[in-house]
């Protein structure tokens, strides 16, 4: 029997219903599913809307939402005076979500609808994303053991239902008159490789086809052995794996695809017990045909999944996960090792993705040029072409088109992140930096995948992208998923980035070249490699603190053009550095040193447990109002500067570091001396309110040092806030001082970084300005 909306709608339109809402299925819900104050339900399969109405009674706001125009035109009839109901038609199966809540809910409930769904373990897992902390998603459900033969098509057997709690940290059955109620909370996204047992000797090589749908999600069935598998099998005598592929796909799911659109990507090769195992992945870029279920002996049904909720699923043969991760590395992380031979022809593209991505990838590129990160129509248009959760397959939708969030792909064994898709607004302020026009060749230094294929639309159609990375895994990671979603107009290199990529740079050097990780350094190599008045955009650190600066070439000389406050991970070539660090109080605090000398911590201990010296500015702020620069401006100017960290597991109030950052900090002569804020005018809006900058020091010398910094303070509040940052230049290491401009002088290992802020014209005046204001007492 085919269920469709025009069907349902005649069903309600013909004045029939379904169940009445028992009692005891009141009792349940109000026993099980409270509301709290301000609780919010989304009721699925409303149908006339009875349980809706029940549902505000409970106390809930609801969202009651129903695929049958009929269904929704009698809920309006006969509940329409009901407040806090909001009637949605919506398919949950196939429709955008887009007018479900962005706040989430605390109680989903399908009563009597989830038979009818197809891909009823990717709708659960897409509902289950919905829920607030706390929240219960209720299943009530017709069971066969209790239902007539002639209607067991609409209700569920005693394996089904134990599918539906796979995946959940608390699980709830109840009884209601022949019903089966489920209360589940905590999703718990587990998954499990799990094998059949010892391997036939013919089925020692065998073949995984990966099939995705018009919305990019991945064809898997649940098979009688309990798990999830691919469309599969052995490989026949005399067959290729191409064909293998085809012929299993047309057996298992009656869906028909040619050679031409099966394409072999890599061949696995692991041990199962005493058997050697070849399989092959191939992957489908076309297909025809309908689903179906020719072998119910062996598969009790094929869905199609979301990548992101590919660890949830429960049960994954083997071969299975060891073939998803092969084509979406990062989506089923932790398994088994296994032996991959990638085949060396590249596959087409293959197209597919959810409406709602294509909404939220338009929200988000409103939200980033509203913020001003975006000005010109050819980032605009890459912001709103590139599906950008193709590159994140392990994220949900909306953490993907999260504007303002960076998404961790790769951590190294400490569970520090090494690799990551960094925000949108911050990728496309880097990306307009460069200057660029269609047909330039750009360098990439830390690959992912996502900033490569915008800044290959950018410089389409005969423009090119080389990007180079030193992980293999994130190589991998960058190959497959250009391939799967790209242009075609990206290389991907395994390399460390410091070098650059000479065996790919044009004649006359890259149109541009962007670094994605946090540089220490500028290595030689990127301005050598780089054409005669193009830009290089880093995220460079300054004594700790890290700008995205354009720089461009003059020469041996890089002149900076844009700063943009942010932060990557960080650098893990050549050039990579460790920040030297220096402990004190037992740990409490932390020095940090990242240029120049490291400080001489002697004497340090002690002036800890001396007085401590407090030193008012004058100088103030509003909520909310950046003073980025003067961060920059102090730890260019001060002698001996370096930052103080606070370990918060260990503090006793020895130091007033603002939360969550560190302090601007000098040392000198056994003593310390250290930038707070402390708020001195609360209002009701972050404009209203107002904090003062503070110098709290420490020893013999603490009061001058004190003296010193506030000093820098007022100077920079006097010629500095608000005109932005400084003149940069970017000499070769070695270049003599005479040949420098005149400014304040950062050394590098390769480079020599010259800074000139306003009112400032030297090293030496800059360091006697703040003597003679120190000795003045700084006044306010």
């Amino acid at each position: 029997m085919t269920y469709d909306r025009a069907t349902w709608s005649q069903h309600y339109d013909d004045d029939r219903g379904f169940r009445p809402l028992r009692d005891s299925e009141r009792d349940l819900l109000a026993r099980h599913a409270p509301a709290l104050d301000g609780g919010r339900a989304l009721e699925l399969g409303c149908g006339t809307g009875e349980l809706a109405v029940f549902l505000t009674e409970l106390g809930y706001t609801v969202d009651a939402a129903d695929f049958a125009e009929g269904a929704l035109t009698r809920a309006r009839k006969e509940h329409g005076s009901a407040e806090r109901v909001r009637w949605l038609c919506l398919d949950i199966e196939h429709d955008d979500p887009a007018e479900l809540s962005d706040d989430g809910y605390d109680l989903i409930t399908l009563r009597l609808v989830l038979p009818f769904l197809h891909d009823r373990t990717r709708v659960l897992h897409s509902l289950a994303a919905r829920l607030r902390a706390g929240g219960a998603l209720v299943v009530i459900t017709p069971v066969v053991a209790t239902t007539p033969e002639e209607r067991r098509h609409i209700a569920l057997d005693e394996e089904e239902i134990s599918l539906l709690a796979e995946g959940w940290s608390q699980v709830e059955r109840f009884e209601a008159e022949g019903l089966v109620v489920l209360v589940l909370r905590g999703p718990a996204g587990d998954f499990a490789a799990v094998e059949k047992g010892r391997p036939e000797p013919q089925s020692v090589v065998g073949v995984c086809a990966v099939v995705t749908d018009g919305s990019g999600r991945v064809l898997l069935g649940r098979s009688t052995r309990g798990m999830w598998e691919l469309p599969g099998g052995r490989v026949e005598a005399g067959e290729s794996f191409q064909a293998a592929a085809v012929r299993e796909l047309a057996e298992e799911t009656g869906l028909t695809t040619g050679i031409g659109d099966a394409h072999l990507l890599t061949v696995l090769h692991d041990d199962r017990a005493d058997v050697r195992r070849l399989s092959a992945v191939v992957r489908m870029s076309a297909w025809g045909g309908t689903l179906g279920l020719p072998e119910p002996h062996r598969f009790r049904r094929w869905e199609w999944h979301d990548l992101h909720t590919l660890t949830g699923l429960g049960t994954l043969f083997t071969p299975t996960a060891h073939a998803l991760e092969a084509v979406w590395p990062g989506v089923l992380p932790g398994l088994p090792p296994v032996h991959a031979y990638p085949h060396a022809i590249r596959p087409p593209a293959v197209d597919g993705e959810p409406a709602e991505a294509v909404h939220l990838r338009q929200k988000m590129t409103e939200r980033v040029i509203a913020g001003g990160w975006v000005l010109s129509a050819a980032v605009q248009d890459a912001l709103r072409t590139v599906p950008r959760h193709r590159f994140t397959p392990e994220s949900p939708l909306r953490t993907a088109y999260d504007d303002d969030l960076a998404v961790v792909t790769s951590r190294d064994e400490s569970g520090t992140a090494v690799s990551s898709v960094s925000a949108a607004w911050l990728q496309a302020d880097m990306i307009e930096k460069l200057r660029l026009e269609p047909g330039m060749t750009v360098f990439e230094a830390g690959s992912g995948g996502y900033n490569a294929e915008l800044i290959a639309h950018v410089v389409a159609p005969a423009g090119r992208v080389v990007t180079v990375d030193l992980d293999p895994y994130v190589v991998q990671r960058t190959r497959r998923f250009t391939a799967e979603a790209g242009r075609g107009q990206v290389t991907v290199l395994l390399g460390d980035g410091s070098q650059g990529a000479p065996g790919h740079m044009p004649r006359g050097g890259f149109d541009g070249s962007v670094i994605t990780h946090n540089c220490w350094d500028v290595s030689p190599a990127w301005r050598e490699q780089l054409a005669e008045g193009r830009y290089l955009v880093l995220p460079l650190e300054i004594h700790g603190y890290t700008r995205a600066i354009a720089l461009q070439r003059h020469g041996d000389v890089l002149h900076a053009r844009d700063w943009t406050y942010c932060g990557f991970v960080r650098d893990r070539g050549a050039t990579a550095r460790t920040t030297p660090t220096t402990s004190l109080a037992g740990g409490e605090l932390h020095l940090c040193h990242e240029d120049g000398t490291p400080p001489d911590a002697a004497g340090l201990e002690d002036a800890l447990r001396g007085p401590r010296h407090e030193v008012p500015t004058g100088v103030t702020v509003a909520g909310m109002e950046s003073f980025e620069t003067l961060q920059l401006y102090a730890a260019t100017t001060l002698p001996a500067f370096c930052r103080l960290a606070l370990d918060r597991s260990r503090d006793t109030g020895l130091a007033a570091v603002p939360r969550g950052a560190d302090a601007a900090a000098v040392v000198e002569d056994g003593s310390l001396a250290y930038l707070t804020h402390v708020l001195v005018r609360d209002g009701e809006s972050p404009k209203e309110r107002r904090s003062e900058f503070i110098v709290h020091a420490f020893g013999p010398v603490g009061a001058r040092l004190a003296e010193r910094m506030a000093a820098c303070v007022r100077s920079w509040d006097q010629h500095v806030r608000g005109t932005g940052y400084p003149q940069m230049t970017v000499h070769p290491a070695g270049t003599p001082d005479h040949e420098l401009p005149t400014g304040h002088i950062l050394d590098k290992t390769s480079s020599r970084l010259v800074f000139q802020w306003p009112g400032r014209h030297s090293a030496a005046q800059a360091t006697a300005d703040a003597a003679v204001l120190a000795e003045a007492g700084g006044g306010r």
